[in-house]
């Protein structure tokens, strides 16, 4: 089942796409910028910088009340494309990307080098979120992120990818260093006054149970579908994933659905998850509102709920049980 990323890289090249890949991005947080990167030129090279400033304070809800947990901290990461174009009209690229959490007081990053053809782009570094930011939904507004709207599984840091644009079809693989893989595929395009996109993704990886020493294997597959209409966005997604832990089988299936929309200054988003582990429920919603002050400079709220707790055969496959509001000054370049 491992051969497969190889067989689907070499089909993929030999096709001829309609246009050559755009930057690769690495941020895979949900912290990004929503704002055109700054560009400017050292030698041959083209240089791409965006960033994000944010300043939260989250307060952690019970059912309740008021639980005695308020963090206030500042989150900050900033990514660097640079690309230069070869005499074979090849692009050369690197990125990377970096974000300071203060609350964890933990610097995390990633990194890749990339070949950028008329036949797509191969790249190699710390690639295991590319074909999910692909074909994912749309990320909530503000500071809205639904809980569950994944799969358990995932790769390892280090492997390999493929992105290539075939006219309105953009697809993706990944391999990571185990030979777990991903794989993926995006359909976007307008049909009179709305816009259509589709996206399918499958593939293998690993999943760390809640108890800290259980580890699963997944095999899992997802669609995605949205519309986009005037400056309202909806969008649906369904998915089953099969963990497996020597004589532990657990089957998985969700739906996750929102919509969002902006008015003027005023952004919001409401988004809602439901699935089924092992017949047992896991249940998330999220809210968000974003406040334009100025060019890269916003309000964001967020209210995000989360509830999963499964155990079988006396290992627990998931524990979360949580509620917390997000307020936070945002800076975005």
């Amino acid at each position: 089942m491992r051969n497969i990323p190889s067989a689907i890289l070499i089909v993929v090249a030999g096709m001829v796409p309609a246009a050559a890949q755009a930057q690769i991005s690495l941020n895979y947080d949900d912290l990004s910028s929503l704002e055109e990167p700054l560009a400017f030129e050292v030698g041959k090279a083209t240089v791409l910088v965006t960033g994000v400033v944010d300043a939260p304070v989250t307060l952690a809800i019970d059912s309740t009340a008021f639980q005695e947990d308020v963090n206030v901290s500042v989150t900050g990461n900033f990514e660097v494309n640079a690309e230069m174009q070869l005499w074979n009209r090849w692009n050369l690229g690197v990125s990377y990307f970096g974000q300071y959490d203060e609350n964890t007081d933990d610097y995390s990053d990633n990194v890749a080098g990339y070949v950028r053809t008329s036949w797509g782009s191969l790249i190699g570094g710390n690639v295991r979120g590319l074909v999910r930011e692909q074909t994912r939904r749309r990320r909530g507004v503000g500071n809205a992120a639904l809980a569950f709207d994944d799969y358990y599984g995932g790769l390892r840091r280090w492997g390999g990818a493929y992105s290539g644009r075939f006219g309105p079809v953009i697809l993706s693989s990944v391999v990571d260093e185990d030979g777990d893989f991903q794989v993926g595929a995006e359909f976007q395009r307008p049909i009179g006054h709305r816009d259509f996109r589709v996206t399918g993704r499958a593939g293998t990886g690993t999943y760390l149970a809640a108890d800290g020493t259980t580890s699963f294997d997944s095999n899992a597959v997802d669609v995605v579908g949205e519309i986009v209409f005037g400056s309202s966005l909806f969008d649906l997604g369904m998915g089953y994933e099969r963990l497996q832990s020597g004589s532990i089988d657990v089957d998985r299936w969700f739906v996750s659905g929102g919509a969002q929309t902006k008015i003027g200054v005023l952004s919001l988003s409401a988004a809602g998850h439901y699935g089924q582990l092992d017949g047992t429920a896991e249940r998330s919603a999220s809210l968000g509102l974003a406040y334009d002050v100025a060019r890269g400079l916003s309000t964001n709220l967020g209210v995000n709920a989360r509830k999963a707790e499964v155990t079988r055969q006396g290992i627990r496959i998931v524990d979360e049980d949580e509620t917390t509001a997000t307020a936070s000054v945002r800076y975005s370049f």
